[in-house]
């Protein structure tokens, strides 16, 4: 792969469930590009379709429909083992339940090691290298505690250290802040900077937190199974002006822009077509800035349904006159 081409490719994925009798569409054709060593957050609400897209780029699961490539393999072509293997060597897994990460019986030197240990490393370079990963955490200190005697916080960070044990290219955590006071989160936050700035690991935050995009490159919010808005941060600072990232996070500045799929579709916020009561047909002018979109008029679904009813009555009818004008027809030849 070269710096150029995209790290993360999704076309037109599409995940279904099926829960008894009844089918869950989870993502309906979503389409998403992802660059080599971004920091990017992805929002929605419940159901949305966020954690089906992380389980199918970790591949702990496989689309329905669509193609997904990630770090150059595509995933749908991977046999089982194969995708094992890419999920050991490929993949950081970061969990919002501590259960998920980490084994409690032992301290955070071993559960860092253990995911080498699991891949078939051995020697001292296997101890030199999760005492340096809980370094880069800042947990070197604390690296022969248990579970018991780390906060909340600090197990986390050794959860980000254990992720990264096998040198994945892409780290995915799951609400990695769910837990922990606002002030831990922050901490939390700033590992992930640190780890994406000075090891170029692609990394994907899954949160509820609206303020996420203070701490990401770009945020990705994600409304009935397809890609709906991007926020970008952008980073306001005077040329050969030295400035902190507290500093920063005063004066970027924040823009949320609607996304158009490969189809054309675009996802218009709720608040707007209420605000325009817009619903079912809609008008689309173009102007010299753009497209318009205004109200079609009679675009009401019960004035919809009166109009069609009527349609098909005044078809049907005419259907019956040309059908006795046929049989008069055919009895005046004889027929």
């Amino acid at each position: 792969m070269t710096a150029q081409e995209p790290f993360i490719i999704c076309d037109n994925l599409v995940k279904i469930y099926k829960v008894a009798e009844l089918e869950v569409v989870a993502l309906q054709g979503l389409d998403l590009v992802i660059a080599p060593g971004e920091l990017m957050g992805i929002v929605g609400a419940s159901g949305s379709g966020k954690s089906s897209l992380m389980n199918i780029l970790g591949g702990l699961d496989r689309p329905s429909a669509g193609r997904v490539w990630v770090g150059g393999n595509d995933l749908l072509k991977l046999s089982d083992s194969e995708l094992n293997h890419y999920r050991q060597i490929s993949v950081g897994f970061v969990w919002q339940q501590g259960a998920r990460n980490l084994i409690p019986y032992l301290n955070a030197i071993e559960n860092v090691e253990l995911p080498m240990t699991l891949a078939g490393k051995t020697g001292g370079s296997k101890r030199k290298y999760a005492e340096e990963l809980l370094g880069v955490v800042g947990l070197g200190e604390r690296r022969f505690h248990r579970l018991s005697e780390l906060s909340g916080g600090e197990q986390q960070r050794v959860a980000i250290a254990v992720a990264l044990a096998n040198r994945p290219k892409m780290l995915l955590a799951d609400e990695p802040t769910g837990e922990v006071d606002s002030a831990t989160a922050l901490t939390i936050y700033k590992t992930f900077q640190a780890l994406n700035r000075d090891m170029g690991v692609t990394t994907l935050i899954v949160s509820h937190d609206p303020g996420i995009a203070q701490h990401v490159n770009r945020v990705v919010a994600i409304r009935d199974g397809r890609l709906a808005a991007e926020t970008l941060r952008q980073r306001v600072r005077k040329e050969g002006e030295a400035v902190s990232e507290e500093h920063h996070l005063a004066t970027d500045t924040f823009e949320e822009l609607t996304v158009l799929d490969a189809a054309g579709r675009l996802q218009v916020p709720k608040a707007y077509l209420e605000k325009f009561n817009i619903k079912g047909r809609v008008r689309l002018e173009m102007t010299e800035e753009g497209i318009l979109i205004r109200p079609a008029p009679n675009s009401d679904r019960a004035e919809d349904a009166e109009i069609l009813v009527t349609e098909l009555v005044q078809a049907k009818k005419a259907r019956g006159l040309r059908g006795i004008f046929q049989r008069d027809r055919k009895k005046s030849n004889g027929n």
